[in-house]
């Protein structure tokens, strides 16, 4: 009888969490339309996702903002959830501009809004489109914009760390721009993959050291990046690497 219960609230909870979330991101996109300056209408749309977490209950505790530096770099976080964008545009500042999959262009409320606040979408399917998507991200980090992404483009129910696509570092290194990993925990256990309702939970964010752009080759430098930033967001984590793939850890 508990665990009915129990269940019967989780769905009750989760029920309204995503009413909550309807009516506070409608309100956040309702908010930015009339407003022309682009670092205004990111003010808002961050006042926004930092409401709907704190309406909903989520315990946000964040550590290292420290590590960011005033100019331009490119944060690159692990993915696990369809929270984890929420939570990152809560956290950082708002200079920076998302790097998101194409996909979340067709989402009703998400799409509209994070084209407002100038997001960056990347087909990860079609690589001539991806080339040219890939351009515009680059012409960005070149005009010392700040960058965000999650470089393994997805996430997954079980826990694990995905290949991290290489777009991002390339970004990073041709620019001079710091890599800045960032780790996001407690999203998974609150919204995994496959499951329709959140649950009550805990999330940390943790800033981790920035990475400096070597002196050396471009190509060289985008790898060791990738690599790098990658096993430091995996160390933090403990959890183990999906990436079985022949260009692995190497």
């Amino acid at each position: 009888m508990l665990s009915l219960a129990r269940s019967g609230l989780y769905k009750v909870y989760g029920v309204g969490c995503w009413g909550l979330f309807f009516v506070v991101g409608l309100a956040g996109l309702l908010a930015t339309l009339p407003i022309p300056d682009l670092h205004l209408r990111r003010h808002v749309t961050r006042t926004t996702a930092r409401v709907f977490l704190f309406l909903a209950g989520f315990r946000l505790r964040v550590r290292g903002l420290e590590w960011l530096p005033d100019g331009a770099c490119v944060v690159v976080a692990n993915h696990a959830s369809y929270l984890d964008g929420i939570v990152l545009h809560a956290v950082l500042p708002v200079r920076f501009a998302f790097i998101i999959k194409k996909e979340m262009v067709t989402v009703p409320l998400a799409g509209f809004l994070l084209r407002r606040v100038g997001s960056e979408f990347v087909d990860r399917v079609d690589r001539h489109r991806a080339a040219a998507d890939v351009k515009r991200v680059l012409k960005r980090a070149a005009s010392g914009e700040a960058l965000a992404c999650f470089p393994e483009g997805t996430f997954a129910a079980h826990p694990g760390v995905h290949r991290f696509h290489a777009g991002a570092f390339v970004a990073a290194a041709r620019s001079g721009l710091d890599v800045v990993p960032a780790v996001i925990l407690g999203t998974r256990a609150i919204l995994p993959d496959g499951r329709a309702l959140p649950r009550p939970g805990r999330i940390e964010v943790e800033i981790l050291a920035r990475l400096p752009v070597a002196a050396s080759e471009e190509r060289v430098v985008a790898v060791n990046l990738r690599l790098e930033a990658r096993r430091l967001i995996m160390d933090r984590l403990g959890e183990p690497d999906l990436d079985t793939g022949p260009r692995g850890r190497h």
